[in-house]
């Protein structure tokens, strides 16, 4: 008999972010029904949805049944969680928590997307079963999360990620491409950090993770838990900006870095490098190079057209 097979079917919050946008993408170009639903920026392209309207978040489920979910939605900047503290925690606790108790209800499998502020960077790399210790409120709330998401749906997947980047719709998307401003204005000089390591991620690697996790759970229901992901180049702001202005065949001489434990804003921690391997063993993974991911993020953003011919031609 002739039976239609609906095809696998995705939703993701956030679809309007960096993360989300990448996500989206993956997943329709590898054959899903994908939907994509945000609040502010949805329409007319995403579901608007207010993650924190319970009902609203049970109706899309029931609607749309989905196979898996992966929840990119997140006040993810620890400078605003500081300031706004409950706002934070509704996002990244209450709405994660709720969202992971009505996806047991339809048997979705939901990735929640962590990060590796959970930890206090005193000691890596750092495996999925370490202890987590965040300095800062956002990290706090992110851990907040996890376990709220894993009480309501022993079934989830935590992924903890690292900064991320990719194609930006404005420089100031990524903690990573906001730089890049600084680099080609090289007529003041600008201080850059040069005392926290970071392993910039390009978030097409992430979203592969994603999809990848996904399938491999249509196939097997042991795969949940706590997962890393992240890429494998360990720089520092000022070691990023100088690959930046390399890659752009720019001048660096004008960035200074700063070695000194930034004293303004949210607590940061030193070195949150993610151990990777378990993904890694699932045979999971992708990973761009940074200077080839950040050139094909920064390029639209370039102002000097005249180096184009340089770098290009």
């Amino acid at each position: 008999e002739d039976v239609d097979i609906p095809s696998r079917r995705v939703l993701i919050t956030g679809a309007t972010g960096l993360l989300g946008r990448a996500v989206y993408k993956e997943f329709k170009e590898n054959n899903w029904n994908a939907v994509g639903c945000g609040y502010r920026r949805a329409q007319p392209r995403f579901e608007q949805i207010n993650l924190l309207d319970s009902i609203a978040v049970h109706d899309i489920l029931h609607d749309f049944q989905p196979h898996v979910i992966v929840h990119c939605a997140a006040e993810r900047r620890p400078d605003v969680v500081e300031s706004q503290p409950d706002a934070a925690s509704q996002l990244n606790v209450a709405a994660s928590g709720n969202l992971a108790k009505e996806a047991a209800g339809v048997g979705a499998f939901l990735i929640y997307i962590s990060t590796d502020y959970v930890f206090d960077g005193t000691n890596p790399p750092y495996k999925e079963t370490d202890v987590p210790n965040p300095l800062n409120l956002y990290g706090k709330t992110k851990l907040e999360g996890e376990k709220a998401v894993l009480e309501n749906n022993e079934g989830a997947a935590v992924l903890r990620i690292p900064v991320l980047y990719g194609e930006v719709e404005r420089l100031e998307e990524s903690a990573v491409t906001i730089m890049f401003d600084k680099v080609q204005f090289s007529n003041k000089s600008a201080n850059m950090d040069h005392w926290q390591q970071r392993f910039p991620t390009n978030v097409k690697d992430v979203a592969t993770v994603c999809r990848q996790l996904a399938e491999k759970r249509m196939l097997d229901p042991s795969v949940k838990g706590t997962f890393h992901w992240s890429g494998n180049e360990q720089m520092t702001k000022y070691e990023m900006a100088c690959a930046i202005a390399d890659a752009f065949n720019l001048p660096s001489s004008h960035l200074r870095p700063i070695t000194d434990c930034p004293v303004v804003g949210a607590l940061r921690p030193r070195n949150a490098q993610l151990d990777c391997s378990k993904l890694e063993m699932l045979g999971i993974g992708q990973r761009t190079p940074f200077r080839a991911g950040i050139k094909e993020s920064l390029w639209p953003f370039l102002v000097d057209k005249r180096w184009r011919q340089t770098v290009f031609h």
